[in-house]
């Protein structure tokens, strides 16, 4: 099994290749920090498999930002992160955007533009557009994918997402993810440094968005809203304000805690990391009809 220079060491079997989940010894309203991106643990058929190397790879990865979430159960959330890669199997896609292109025997059903773009939930390219696999891989190998890593993903996430409504009244996932510096440069005006994504307030509503807004401006950085990232699968497969369940996606600019190219960790991570912190224990207290934060003194 590779392993990417900074997962500490960690050996999992290939059952337990999809989820990592810490609670804290007191939840304390339902807050559930989760990122789906930043798995890092490469199994060796797969290497073997794959025709670009481990710095392409990992291009694809929301690198570290699991690291930025783990202080999360300290202050009273739960956290769930995947130790798959994203170029094995994306969790924030759907189970059936399955791309014909890099499965064989799949029906050219319409897509929509992420698997278009090969993005699906078998993704067939990484950054820069660069493919994966040299040649499709049987309907098979992405159904064993999808239950072995995509199906214990989501199931974890659900239970977490109905035990929280259960014991709270709410749910609240911030689904934690990170982008190229290089994403926005499209953009005009000032650059943002995080993107908040809420389906233009389908899949959250606007207080629990407010909150998140307002707790990454105290820290001093300019957070944009739905552009160019809404959010995917994830903010719509389980974002209903209706019923106190609440999912927001937060992109956060690599460029501010890593070398893109190196895909290390520079030199101002652990100040961005003490700043993050402060963002998390605000939110990890949040109550969606209740004061935006509160003290957990409980």
């Amino acid at each position: 099994m590779n392993l990417c220079p900074l997962c500490r060491g960690l050996t999992l079997s290939m059952s337990d290749l999809s989820v990592s989940l810490v609670r804290p010894e007191h939840w304390v309203s339902g807050v559930i920090f989760a990122s789906p991106h930043s798995g890092c643990v490469y199994p060796d058929w797969f290497v073997r498999d794959t025709r670009l190397p481990m710095t392409a790879l990992r291009s694809s990865e929301d690198a570290f930002v699991d690291r930025l979430t783990a202080c999360a159960p300290g202050f009273g959330a739960v956290t769930l992160s995947a130790q798959v890669p994203r170029c094995i199997v994306d969790l924030n896609r759907g189970a059936d955007e399955i791309d014909p292109l890099v499965v064989r025997g799949v029906p050219r059903h319409p897509l929509n533009q992420r698997t278009l773009a090969g993005l699906g939930v078998i993704p067939r390219v990484v950054s820069q557009g660069r493919a994966i696999h040299e040649r499709p891989i049987d309907r098979a190998e992405a159904e064993r994918r999808i239950a072995a890593y995509w199906r214990p993903y989501h199931q974890t996430l659900g239970a977490l997402i109905a035990e929280a409504r259960a014991r709270f009244g709410q749910a609240i996932l911030i689904d934690m993810h990170s982008m190229p510096h290089d994403a926005l440069n499209h953009l005009h005006g000032p650059r943002p440094d995080m993107v908040l994504g809420n389906r233009h307030g389908l899949s959250a509503a606007a207080r629990v968005s407010d909150a998140v807004t307002q707790a990454v401006e105290a820290e001093g950085w300019r957070i944009r809203r739905n552009s160019p990232f809404s959010g995917a699968y994830i903010c719509s497969a389980y974002g209903r304000p209706g019923q106190n369940i609440h999912v927001v996606q937060l992109e956060i600019d690599r460029s501010l805690y890593m070398d893109e190219a190196a895909i290390k960790p520079h030199a101002g991570f652990d100040a961005f990391a003490v700043r993050m912190s402060r963002v998390i224990a605000r939110l990890a207290v949040l109550e969606a009809d209740g004061p935006a934060e509160r003290i957990a003194a409980e």
